[in-house]
């Protein structure tokens, strides 16, 4: 792949008769914020870890900068890499702040960038408490924050706001856009599907270590073919027309509450039902339509 930034061919992972990770080839560009997704055990942090060199591939090969992983030059690749694992431990009885000197002293960092790391991440005001006494999604915050340490170009999450709340959630997404607008590529592991469909530029599903489809999300669901719902609400007396209207056209399903109506129809038709809808004359007071969501598109690729 052009422009790629990581690279795996034919990848797989062995632990004796387990087999984790299976022939993946997978190509991630610079400055991508992508998605890799799968239920637990589907091999997402197996393969994180090959890709940081942490694992070697039973067979396969993996280049990141156009290094391989267990080549002697990736030592210094590394150097640019982040990585929060999904379980982060820390030593309860250190600070915040001295957590991430301790951190910035493994990884070659300059001390005075813990300060501002740990306002980036919103804990400045905890730098000086004890780890002990940090909940679960502070801990993620602090995870962050080692992870952002060296200003990494290439920055590994995995299940990374486990234990935040939706306001943490929010500022941490809020901070992968501003990383992925310095051109920072971050690959992002996850089995929350609602939290990540809309935030993610591409994403890989994977499945018992295999990769079933690449792509946006726009695109997984054209591929897919899923239905689709419109919502539509009518004026009074205006549901025999629209029956009458989308008889001729592949539609699924027409539910009626009201003056409320869902129609559920093939992705082909989709164009034709507003069409139809268009043609009611202001009868229609409002149309919102439901694509199939990251959660659809997960469980049609036999997730």
């Amino acid at each position: 792949m052009a422009n790629a930034v990581i690279e795996t061919r034919a990848v797989t992972k062995r632990f004796g008769e387990v087999l984790a990770v299976d022939r993946v080839d997978l190509g991630i560009r610079k400055g991508e914020l992508f998605g890799v997704i799968g239920h637990n055990g589907a091999g997402k942090s197996t393969l994180f870890r090959m890709m940081l060199g942490l694992l070697e591939p039973s067979s396969g090969e993996i280049l990141v900068n156009g290094v391989p992983v267990n080549g002697p030059e990736f030592r210094d690749v590394r150097r640019a890499v982040g990585y929060l694992p999904e379980n982060v431990v820390f030593y309860d009885n250190l600070s915040g702040l001295e957590t991430l000197h301790f951190f910035a002293r493994l990884k070659g960092a300059e001390r005075r960038e813990c300060p501002r790391l740990l306002e980036r991440v919103g804990l400045a005001g905890a730098a000086r408490r004890r780890v002990k006494g940090y909940s679960k999604g502070m801990r993620q915050r602090l995870g962050l924050a080692q992870a952002l340490l060296g200003d990494p170009r290439l920055l590994f999450l995995d299940e990374p706001t486990t234990g935040l709340d939706p306001m943490g959630r929010r500022e941490f997404y809020d901070i992968l856009r501003e990383l992925r607008e310095e051109g920072v590529t971050v690959i992002l592991a996850s089995h929350v599907l609602s939290e990540i469909q809309d935030r993610v530029d591409r994403l890989a599903i994977i499945k018992t270590g295999q990769i079933q489809a690449v792509g946006s999300v726009h695109d997984l669901r054209e591929e897919i073919g899923l239905p689709l719902w419109f919502d539509v609400r009518l004026a009074d007396g205006a549901v025999d027309g629209l029956r009458e209207s989308l008889a001729h056209l592949p539609v699924e399903a027409i539910r009626v509450s009201g003056d409320q109506v869902s129609v559920y129809c093939r992705r082909e038709a989709k164009m034709a039902v507003l069409g139809v809808l268009a043609g009611l004359d202001g009868r229609v007071r409002d149309i919102h339509v439901r694509e199939p969501s990251l959660e659809d598109v997960f469980l049609g690729y036999g997730g």
